[in-house]
């Protein structure tokens, strides 16, 4: 398992990637599904923890994957059976996210990490010792990730008040084995895999908030109830997912990643802040969902938490895609201000009577800006 060259041409995702991708498909679905619940019932914060919990465990185990998949993928049978195990332990782990969120309950998610996480463990060892120039780094890795899931399964046994500590400083320690590792020499990633496999999750979240959203109004429909206010946030909706999409992909990520962004401190905001766009795109399905069972159990219009169950989720979107994809283009200052301007705009439009449908307007204001400013770029240049 020597290191994939870094300029490797035609360098694309393969399809056991893709398959392994899809399945997360399932934990992402499962976990906007309880986060809808949650807000439904009224769970505002308990539910957000939960997720913002549940969902790191389907991002790292995600993400360390794809990374390591870039720097050393031989697509040999061992390789392809180890990948296989992943795949199995991310089924394990979406099993567990209803009973995490409904009963705080983190043995099956915890087995189901445990199961991905040695499988990556077994492919670094496998690395280091196929790869001498950066046995260290691999090592490094290996130790860090099986000590971290040590952590996890012995995080279980302790008491429930010392689990939130316990937790937080686990997640730490999950964040800081990258740093570590790499400090002792870069691991050979290549810069137009990454961000196509980036990409490809990006499309797998917006999707699984389409369907989300289209599941709960399809059912408020079929109660034929309030049908004025649903036709309203369906709309919204369904501009707020186009202008998400847009907005995300009017930037090429590869041009950043090949040069700007091949020091580490760059590569690894831009690699952790997709948390936040990953989680926040998983979310808002899981707020209008959450609206549309509100508008057919009452008359009277849904609480302002409600609204903002579908607008915070838009403007953390917003704001961390201005972030880590926007300013490090150096576009134009009107395109600077107006992410952030809207992002603001966008939250506020929670409180309003029309969440959905004002957010949605505001972000496709978004877009129009954002392609105007491009087009007058390019006729500039």
């Amino acid at each position: 398992m020597p290191g994939r060259d870094p300029g490797e041409p035609h360098r694309t995702a393969t399809s056991l990637e893709l398959l392994f991708d899809l399945r997360f498909v399932i934990a992402v679905a499962q976990a906007s599904e309880s986060l809808s619940t949650a807000v439904t019932g009224g769970h505002y914060i308990t539910g957000s923890l939960r997720f913002a919990l549940v969902f790191f465990t389907i991002w790292w185990a995600w993400m360390n994957s794809t990374w390591f998949a870039s720097a050393y993928d031989p697509d040999d049978v061992p390789y392809r059976l180890t990948v296989l195990v992943q795949i199995t332990g991310s089924l394990i782990l979406a099993a567990g996210v209803p009973r995490a969120f409904e009963e705080g309950d983190l043995r099956v998610i915890t087995l189901g990490y445990a199961v991905l996480r040695t499988a990556l463990a077994v492919l670094w060892l496998r690395a280091a010792r196929s790869d001498p120039a950066r046995r260290r780094t691999a090592l490094r890795f290996a130790a860090g990730v099986t000590g971290c899931q040590i952590g996890w399964i012995g995080m279980l046994f302790l008491p429930a008040p010392a689990q939130l500590p316990a937790i937080i400083g686990l997640i730490v320690a999950e964040l800081s084995v990258p740093v570590w590792a790499q400090s002792a020499g870069m691991t050979p990633w290549h810069p137009h895999h990454i961000p196509e496999r980036y990409e490809l999750f990006t499309l797998i979240v917006l999707g699984e908030s389409v369907a989300t959203a289209a599941a709960a109004v399809r059912s408020a429909f079929d109660r034929h109830h309030n049908a004025g206010a649903l036709y309203l946030m369906a709309t919204g909706g369904l501009l707020m997912v186009f202008a998400m999409w847009w907005l995300y992909f009017a930037r090429p990520a590869h041009t950043l990643l090949a040069t700007t962004h091949q020091a580490h401190r760059k590569r690894f905001t831009w690699a952790y802040g997709h948390y936040l766009i990953f989680a926040s795109a998983a979310a808002e399905g899981a707020g209008l969902a959450a609206y549309a069972e509100l508008i057919t159990r009452r008359a009277d219009v849904p609480s302002p938490a409600a609204g903002v169950a579908i607008t915070m989720p838009a403007a953390i979107f917003l704001i961390t895609v201005w972030a880590i994809h926007v300013r490090p283009h150096q576009q134009s200052g009107v395109e600077q201000l107006a992410f952030p301007a809207v992002a603001v705009a966008v939250l506020v439009a929670g409180h309003s009577p029309a969440p959905a449908v004002i957010a949605g307007l505001l972000a496709a204001a978004l877009v129009v800006v954002v392609t105007v400013a491009d087009r007058t770029e390019q006729v500039r240049h």
